[in-house]
C-alpha cells in the first residue's frame, strides 16, 4: 500500500503558521511569567518596607507640623564679678541662641566702666543687636556667695526677665567661671529631653541642668 504524500508547497504552507504561532505562544508565556514575578517582587518589597517602617498599609504621610512639640525657650542669667567681663562674654557666646534670652550681671565689685563696656558689647555686636535678646543689669546687686544675697540676685534677674523678655519656659543660672561648656547646638539629646519636660511639668517647677552640659 502506498503512503500518501502531500505536495511540497502544501507542507510549507502549514509549516510557517505553525512556527509563528509557537513563537508567539512562547513569547506570551514568558511575558506573563515575568510580569507576575515582577509584581510579586514589588508587592513583597512594599510589604517589607511597610513592616520595616512600622506603617499601616493605608498610611498617608500628611503629618501636620503644628502637631510637633514646640521647642522650649530658655532664659539665662550669666553673672560675674570684678574682672569677669571678658570671661562673661565668652560664656554668652558659647551658649548663645537667637531663640533664648540672656541677662548679664556684674556685681557691685565690678567698676561702672566694666558694666558700661559690657553694655556696649551687647549693643555693638551685629548678631546680638539683630535679635535684641541680651540685657545688661545697670544697677548692680551685692553678691557675697555665702549668704542670701545670691538668692536675691537670682530672684531679681528672674523678675527682670519676666518683665522685659517675651514668653520663655526655663531659667538657667550660669556664672563667668562656668566656661568652658558645650554650646546649645552641641547638646541635642539633653535639649530634646528638656523639650519633652514642659508637657509633664509645670513652668513653676525647678529646672535641673543635664550633667552633660559641662565638661
Amino acid at each position: 500500500m502506498k503512503r500518501s504524500q502531500l505536495p511540497f508547497g502544501l507542507e510549507r504552507k502549514w509549516l510557517m503558521p505553525l512556527i509563528v504561532s509557537s513563537v508567539v505562544s512562547v513569547a506570551v508565556l514568558l511575558v506573563v511569567t515575568l510580569g507576575h514575578a515582577k509584581s510579586a517582587t514589588i508587592s513583597d518589597y512594599s510589604t517589607v518596607r511597610r513592616k520595616s517602617m512600622n506603617l499601616d498599609p493605608n498610611y498617608v504621610n500628611n503629618e501636620d507640623p503644628s502637631d510637633l512639640p514646640r521647642l522650649p525657650r530658655f532664659a539665662y542669667l550669666i553673672s560675674g564679678t570684678k574682672g569677669d567681663g571678658q570671661q562673661l562674654r565668652r560664656v554668652l557666646q558659647a551658649v548663645y541662641h537667637p531663640r533664648n534670652y540672656y541677662l548679664l550681671h556684674l556685681d557691685v565689685e565690678a567698676s561702672p566702666a566694666e558694666r558700661l563696656e559690657l553694655a556696649k558689647f551687647a549693643k555693638s555686636d551685629r548678631v546680638l543687636r539683630e535679635f535684641n535678646n541680651v540685657l545688661v543689669v545697670g544697677k548692680a546687686n551685692m553678691v557675697t556667695y555665702k549668704g542670701p544675697t545670691m538668692i536675691a540676685c537670682t530672684l531679681h534677674a528672674i523678675a527682670i526677665l519676666l518683665k522685659q523678655a517675651k514668653e520663655w519656659d526655663w531659667f538657667i543660672n550660669l556664672s563667668a567661671s562656668d566656661y568652658p561648656l558645650i554650646s546649645q547646638d552641641g547638646w541635642f539629646l539633653p535639649c530634646y529631653e528638656l523639650c519633652e519636660l514642659p508637657s509633664q511639668l509645670k513652668r513653676s517647677s525647678l529646672c535641673s541642668l543635664h550633667p552633660q552640659l559641662f565638661r
